[in-house]
């Protein structure tokens, strides 16, 4: 889809065709779509309006609602940021500029298709969107119109290398990593790379810059906070705050660090700092019960402080695998009772499932180069029950554990 097709979708001969692809792509047939849409209408807006119909539909698990008013790209709506995720940042940048000078606009560079910042003008801020796409731009600007929001949000085409990080309030820069729709994970190769929107970031008065959530520590600056965010247990981004929004809600570095670290949960809301003064964790053999922690936390190096937290410890000190004596309630960490921990090995698994007669099994691991596919496939299940394993390592040795979830309700609350 090019910016003259898009254009076109916006004017009252493309708005008919795309609510007629929308009423065809809804009853599941391909072929008999394109060949309705191409008889009525002429090809390039029939296919414009397929595709648009296909990415609304699409959308919607990310973006509920709004996604039948909304206009997305392939790239884009890969790249765009949920509404929880994005909503949760948009209110704490509009948190930090509360008390701060200044009526400027928040700078969304990058923009994209505009998912962020719709979220940033919902929690009351005039934002500039820049994107130096200008089928990208045209997106951004049609979804704040339809969505309410135009009085708030300004588009433009402009690229990041051109913006300049004083004339704004705040800058927020999310860089593209993603390719001919695959992820890049080198942070050289984001666009623009990391240290140009480092600079960009850093320059500014308040800046949030997000990145992906395995970014290596080495790239995180000095004087900064880093936050990873995870949804409904997965943990979907990280973000560098800068200037004036570094450690606005508290905190401190660790000793011999030079950035905060947090992890946020959501939908909850709930949020951990890393704790200067947290214990490490003691090392011993498995409990009775087995504490997972979340994928953020762990970003963010906070098993020590989830541990303290449990009165727990360690199966191993490289692994974030934290065990107990005791049921403790915690947002941080899924419980498992265990059942049973051996050595690895496929015959005495195969057994031990087949006596347990489970037909379900959910496999976790860390520490283990098991090819898990190919595991379910040796192990032949058969049964009605179901059985959580664990794969992971104790001082090299490969380990499994047998357990089984403990709903929160049985767990003991925090002390």
């Amino acid at each position: 889809m090019n910016l003259d097709a898009f254009l076109e979708l916006l004017t009252s001969r493309g708005q008919e065709a795309l609510a007629a692809a929308e009423e065809l792509v809804s009853r599941n047939d391909p072929v008999a779509a394109a060949t309705s849409m191409r008889r009525d209408h002429p090809a390039e807006l029939a296919a414009a309006a397929l595709t648009q119909a296909g990415l609304r539909s699409r959308a919607v698990a990310k973006f509920g609602h709004d996604a039948g008013r909304m206009y997305f790209t392939p790239d884009g709506l890969e790249q765009a940021t949920r509404p929880e995720v994005a909503g949760h940042r948009a209110r704490r940048v509009a948190a930090v500029l509360t008390d701060r000078a200044g009526d400027g606009a928040v700078a969304d560079v990058c923009c994209g298709i505009g998912g962020d910042a719709i979220e940033l003008a919902r929690a009351g801020l005039r934002v500039l969107g820049l994107d130096r796409d200008p089928l990208a731009v045209a997106v951004a600007r049609a979804n704040a119109a339809a969505l309410g929001l135009a009085s708030l949000v300004e588009v433009r085409t402009a690229d990041a290398a051109d913006v300049d990080p004083h004339a704004h309030r705040a800058l927020f820069i999310d860089p593209a990593r993603r390719s001919s729709a695959r992820r890049i994970f080198d942070p050289m190769a984001y666009s623009p790379p990391l240290p140009q929107a480092l600079a960009l970031a850093s320059a500014a008065r308040g800046a949030c810059l997000k990145v992906a959530p395995g970014l290596p520590y080495e790239f995180v600056p000095e004087g900064s906070e880093t936050e990873w965010v995870s949804y409904r247990g997965e943990v979907k981004e990280a973000v560098i705050w800068l200037g004036e929004a570094a450690g606005a809600f508290g905190g401190r570095a660790a000793p011999g660090e030079e950035f905060l670290r947090r992890a946020t949960l959501l939908p909850s809301g709930e949020t951990m700092l890393a704790d200067p003064d947290a214990p490490v964790p003691a090392t011993g053999p498995a409990g009775r019960y087995l504490f997972e922690p979340d994928g953020a936390a762990i970003r963010a190096h906070l098993v020590a402080e989830i541990a303290a937290s449990v009165g727990g410890w360690l199966l191993d000190p490289r692994i974030a695998y934290i065990t107990g004596d005791e049921p403790v309630a915690t947002p941080w960490a899924s419980c498992y009772e265990i059942e049973d921990v051996m050595p690895f090995s496929l015959k005495r698994l195969r057994a031990a499932l087949r006596e347990r007669k489970v037909g379900t099994l959910t496999v976790k691991k860390r520490g283990s180069a098991v090819d898990v596919e190919r595991l379910r496939r040796d192990l032949r299940l058969s049964g009605d029950n179901s059985l959580v394993v664990v794969l992971t390592r104790i001082a090299e040795k490969p380990i499994t554990l047998l357990c089984t979830p403990v709903p929160a309700k049985v767990t003991e609350p925090l002390k």
